[in-house]
């Protein structure tokens, strides 16, 4: 915990928990850090330094590591409030990033009231959220997909693994770092085991489609450099776990073979996809959606199942009314 070294112990304990018992990633635990820090530097300058927050000099040069638990205890939910203006007006925070801060404090100060008891009640029971406008995510049609597929340079000593690799991301919805950390012993049968955010491990089954690419690529797969690698699945042209990085310069020149390139698309792009085309092809519910997915929370599914120009013609044209025309004028 030494990246926290200049956290008051309460907010220190809160980081170490979120990462060690709740299992959330470093990098979530980091996005907390920040956004509490930031806040109770703004504590700090109001409650006990009165100085002017508006001074990005002296605002980023506030030590937070004597905001103790007397001065958390003081906060109010008009303080919460004043911090989120504060966000708005001076820092120019989006909705989404504001609501990731108010996400952070609330957990925060549910941890010191509910889990410590260091609280006798919690000052943002009643914070809301500041709404989000949630945006469709981009991806590939059915048609572009299978221009993808087909235009995986198939002349490459490497075809076996990016057209694998591919197929994958398209059938299975996986998430890059999921992909990079397959090992071949996470391969049984018609399932392969996933290790997702917070160390949450799923298995998901995959299809024809991924089976056979999985076994031509399994088939040509190159011998590990050394121990350390002997089990990665996908590795690079060196015997070594194949890293993200290289992973997403694979799946951009697949895309520029097919024509796809310079549209923002992108190993994530392609996750998308696979749920967009699952919801709407084959008819998946949502709830088994979210589970594939390895979603925590079925709101973040939602996203994905926004509904598409052809459902929404279909859906006209199945009402029971469609038949009917107007009778003709009488003369």
């Amino acid at each position: 915990m030494a990246a926290y070294s200049d956290c008051p112990q309460e907010l220190s304990d809160f980081l170490f928990y979120m990462l060690t018992i709740k299992g959330r990633s470093r990098k979530t635990v980091d996005a907390y850090y920040v956004d509490l820090r930031t806040f109770l530097r703004y504590i700090k300058a109001v409650k006990i330094d009165h100085g002017n927050v508006n001074d990005p000099d002296y605002f980023h040069q506030i030590s937070i590591q004597d905001v103790g638990l007397d001065t958390i205890s003081t906060v109010t939910l008009s303080d919460v409030y004043r911090f989120l203006d504060y966000t708005l007006s001076e820092r120019q925070n989006n909705a989404k990033t504001r609501s990731r801060k108010v996400s952070a404090i609330r957990s925060f100060f549910n941890y010191l009231t509910v889990k410590e008891n260091k609280l006798t009640e919690n000052p943002v029971k009643n914070l809301e959220v500041p709404s989000v406008k949630k945006s469709v995510p981009k991806y590939l049609t059915l048609e572009e997909s299978l221009d993808l597929l087909t235009h995986i340079d198939s002349s490459s000593k490497f075809y076996e693994r990016d057209f694998c690799i591919t197929t994958l991301f398209l059938n299975c919805g996986m998430r890059l770092s999921e992909l990079v950390g397959i090992n071949t012993y996470d391969l049984r049968e018609n399932t392969i085991k996933l290790l997702g955010k917070g160390n949450k491990e799923r298995v998901i089954y995959i299809n024809e489609a991924c089976q056979k690419a999985l076994d031509a690529y399994l088939a040509v797969r190159i011998q590990p450099k050394s121990a350390e690698h002997k089990y990665a699945l996908f590795l690079s042209s060196r015997g070594t776990r194949i890293t993200p990085r290289r992973v997403e310069q694979i799946i951009t020149y697949c895309l520029k073979q097919a024509g796809l390139d310079g549209q923002g698309y992108s190993p994530h792009k392609l996750r998308h996809t696979a749920a967009t085309l699952m919801y709407q092809h084959g008819e998946v519910d949502i709830r088994v959606l979210k589970e594939i997915l390895g979603h925590t929370s079925l709101s973040t599914t939602e996203i994905y199942t926004h509904i598409s120009d052809k459902q929404m013609e279909n859906a006209a044209n199945k009402s029971p009314l469609t038949k009917v025309s107007p009778a003709k004028k009488k003369k």
